[in-house]
């Protein structure tokens, strides 16, 4: 079969997978307090997400993402991940990996390297307990701190995702510079995005990563890197530690031009683009053709709908979201 072609030329090789939208946290950027989540009956089962993923490597996709809420909540989703595995002994998928906040990798760190899964992210904004526990509502600093021991001990490769957050970590990020250096994670930091509603304005949050790198560059030497991962965080290395750092700039810098990624929810919708509204069902192909056939032509469908670029903006006037859906939904 012919590999994934958008419209404007870019090749789609890298399908993220929300296969919940629940979490154990509560993180005040991403979600309200008390949230409503969707009814489990409406979720795609194990086997229906494992079928799209298949038929997306098949069409040239060669690295999936799993990713929530927190993927790790869902029942049995280690099920899943160990099916996706065969993809990696094939040689047809070159990457399979997962986003987590961390907190259930102490119990499943091993499972995870011995199914295929060789590198993660896991997101934590700051290593201060009070304030960890005030940004995610319900979180324990310490069970993150254990888990990314038990996956480093598991033979994982570590990047820390942090999003800047200003009155909260703004003073924080050069500690976080020197603990990723310590314990060799690299490190990506994230601009927040204008994704549901929240509890708090937005405008009170936002911090400019053109703010972040002067302050780091104070106090460590980035040098300029040609490196990528194929995602849109723009990498230095910090000389003194060894490690990279990541800026990922959704509003103050499109990162779109070289986009080559779609994301599935748990309830089957495919969003091509993260910032915009529009989806894709592939929910009832995959209910009522026994054979794969309406779910490639709904993918190709889908995939001649990719936009060019991303709508983020924080209304300043409202304060209102970009887009409606919550973070939890799409999976970041």
């Amino acid at each position: 079969m012919d590999t994934l072609i958008d419209p404007f030329g870019r090749a789609v090789s890298y399908l993220r997978i929300s296969v919940t939208d629940r979490c154990n946290y509560r993180c005040t950027y991403c979600m309200s307090e008390n949230m409503s989540f969707l009814p489990k009956n409406d979720l795609l089962s194990l086997e229906e997400l494992d079928r799209v993923c298949t038929a997306f490597v098949q069409r040239g996709v060669n690295k999936l993402r799993i990713t929530g809420g927190e993927p790790l909540v869902r029942k049995d989703v280690l099920h899943l991940i160990e099916r996706l595995g065969r993809h990696i002994s094939s040689g047809m998928l070159k990457e399979l990996t997962l986003t987590t906040n961390g907190s259930l990798l102490a119990k499943y760190a091993h499972q995870l390297f011995a199914f295929g899964v060789r590198r993660i992210n896991v997101s934590l904004d700051t290593l201060d307990e009070a304030k960890f526990k005030s940004v995610t509502r319900w979180g324990s600093l310490q069970d993150v701190l254990d888990g990314l021991a038990e996956a480093k001990r598991a033979g994982l490769e570590i990047k820390i995702n942090a999003v800047a957050l200003k009155g909260t970590n703004d003073r924080e990020l050069n500690k976080m510079v020197s603990w990723c250096g310590d314990n060799q994670f690299d490190l990506t930091v994230i601009e927040t995005m204008p994704m549901g509603e929240i509890d708090f304005d937005r405008n009170d949050q936002f911090l400019p990563l053109t703010l972040v790198r002067e302050e780091l560059e104070r106090n460590w030497t980035l040098e300029e890197t040609d490196f990528r991962t194929g995602g849109p965080a723009r990498y230095v290395t910090v000389r003194e530690t060894g490690r990279k750092i990541g800026f990922i700039t959704p509003l103050s810098h499109n990162f779109c031009e070289d986009c080559n990624r779609v994301r599935l929810t748990c309830t089957g919708k495919l969003y091509m683009c993260l910032g915009q509204d529009d989806w894709a069902d592939l929910k009832t192909p995959i209910r009522t053709d026994k054979t794969d056939e309406s779910l490639y032509a709904a993918i190709d469908r889908a995939i001649g709908n990719k936009p060019k670029g991303h709508d983020f903006v924080i209304d300043r006037s409202t304060a209102a979201p970009a887009v409606e859906r919550h973070m939890s939904v799409t999976g970041g």
